[in-house]
């Protein structure tokens, strides 16, 4: 590759570093063991995986930054030039890092990037991608030579953080099932609490919301579409009318959720038989645009139905649904938290949500009693509208400060 090229490059990269906000940083990014030597992070659009690598080579490569290359794969640039003679031409002139975003628009990009572990071994490589991507091991092998990270939205903790009004660290599941008023308590004082969460519920959870402010519900339509019409065709080969049918899907769930789905019924209105609308539903998920719920952790390969279905987060639930169902919000807030914090919830016999197989959880406003959970060992109360919760009734804004 000629200096030139690699210049063009390589200043392209620069600018994106120096231009990056250094002011407020995702949870991820101290979780990250950096010395690793593949490190994938794998995310929806809009939650911040490129501002995270860029801020991290900023930091850590001041004094020299040569030694970093950033390059997005929906550059131009790369219509008419290789990655491995850009990596190639990094590495003999003193490259120790690159880093790839945007991976799933590189073809075989498992194969490549495996070449490049290999062939190079003492750089570093990091990428990101859509949360569409299957890594396999029959795709180059790469599951046992890198380690994988997600980046989901926004908590509600981060929020408190990027508003400037609280800065609190994580709280591991089990001490807030033990100590939630204590935490309450010093978490409270001047913050009016339920009137931040409200706003959280309806547009913050993508850190964009910081950007775009009145344009948000379209920036978040926008990129519902580039997920479907972009991102999923750059992962697998899809027909445009599949791609419209699974976009009709999304938007018949998104007025029904959670619903315990006819799925008769569902695949007719969208035309199409029982494995195909399995397949569109488990694509969603895949998406991070919807979360499905069933009794046992489920997978598009055991083509199961689900129990219920939501909208991944309530942001989106906003920006698709004509009505808002309180309770469908309260409970697509508590699952999609849960789930973002790596616990493992299922549907239950009885109550709404089971959690690493141990917890049972009822979510609901203040008036809800223990009725229907009523003598279950390690039963709980998640409780909209209240501040501060009491014994097994923990407020429900509390479940946001888990990541």
């Amino acid at each position: 590759m000629e200096r030139d090229k690699y210049d063009y490059i390589r200043d392209a990269s620069q600018r994106r570093i120096l231009e990056v906000s250094m002011g407020l940083r995702r949870f991820l990014e101290k979780k990250i063991d950096w010395r690793d030597r593949l490190i994938a992070i794998l995310g929806s659009r809009g939650t911040g995986k490129t501002t995270l690598i860029l801020q991290h080579i900023r930091e850590s490569f001041d004094e020299d930054p040569d030694q970093a290359l950033y390059v997005s794969m929906d550059h131009l640039w790369f219509e008419t030039h290789k990655l491995t003679e850009l990596v190639d031409f990094h590495y003999k002139n003193g490259g120790t890092h690159v880093f790839i975003d945007e991976i799933h628009y590189l073809e075989n990009w498992q194969r490549i990037l495996k070449n490049l572990y290999d062939e190079y071994p003492a750089l570093n490589i990091v990428y990101t991608g859509s949360s569409l991507l299957k890594i396999e091991a029959d795709h180059g092998d790469l599951s046992r030579r890198q380690i994988v990270y997600h980046l989901p939205g926004l908590s509600f903790r981060e929020y408190l953080y990027f508003e400037g009004l609280k800065e609190i660290d994580p709280i591991s599941l089990s001490v807030l099932i033990k100590d939630h008023v204590k935490i309450a308590t010093k978490i409270l004082g001047d913050i009016r609490i339920l009137k931040h969460f409200s706003d959280y519920l309806k547009d913050r959870y993508y850190p964009f919301y910081k950007e775009v402010y009145a344009g948000y519900g379209i920036r978040l339509s926008q990129i519902t579409n580039q997920i479907l019409e972009s991102d999923y065709p750059a992962v697998e080969s899809i027909s445009y009318s599949s791609i419209q049918k699974i976009k009709k899907m999304l938007y018949i769930l998104a007025q029904t959720c959670p619903q315990t789905p006819n799925m008769s019924e569902l695949y007719s209105q969208l035309d199409t038989d029982r494995n195909q609308g399995l397949k569109m539903l488990y694509i969603l998920e895949r998406a991070n645009l919807i979360n499905l719920l069933s009794s046992e952790k489920a997978s598009f390969k055991t083509m199961s139905k689900p129990n219920k279905i939501y909208c991944d987060n309530t942001n989106i639930m906003y920006s698709l649904a004509e009505e808002i169902n309180i309770g469908t919000k309260r409970e697509t807030f508590f699952l999609n938290q849960l789930r973002s914090a790596g616990h493992v919830v299922t549907y239950p016999k009885q109550g709404d949500f089971m959690v690493d197989g141990k917890y049972l959880f009822e979510v609901g406003g203040k008036t809800k009693s223990f009725d229907q959970i009523k003598d279950i060992p390690d039963s709980f109360l998640a409780i909209d509208d209240i501040e501060i919760g009491r014994g097994n009734k923990i407020p429900l804004w509390m479940f946001g400060l888990l990541y």
